[in-house]
């Protein structure tokens, strides 16, 4: 994989954790509020696909292992909301 894929990977992941550590310490997520929780979701699954695409090399992988991998993230991170969802 060329240097510069893995080096825009690696500056996006880094983005994504600069704004979910915003989000946490600036205290815009939590304390009951769905609506950060799950913005806070979508960049983990952001964060999951490009480490399975780009890291974990499914990009150039067949697409049923791409789907496969992307499925089952949505599917963990859809269990993981609905019990927050249901804790509220």
């Amino acid at each position: 994989m060329p240097a510069i894929s893995l080096t825009r990977a690696w500056l996006i992941l880094l983005a994504v954790t600069a704004v979910t550590y915003w989000m946490g310490e600036s205290g815009f997520a939590g304390h009951g509020a769905m609506a950060p929780m799950l913005i806070l979701f979508a960049l983990t699954f952001v964060k999951g696909v490009v480490v399975s695409l780009d890291f974990l090399e499914l990009r150039h992988a067949p697409a049923l292992w791409r789907w496969i991998v992307v499925v089952w993230l949505a599917l963990v991170l859809g269990a993981i909301v609905l019990a927050y969802w249901i804790s509220l």
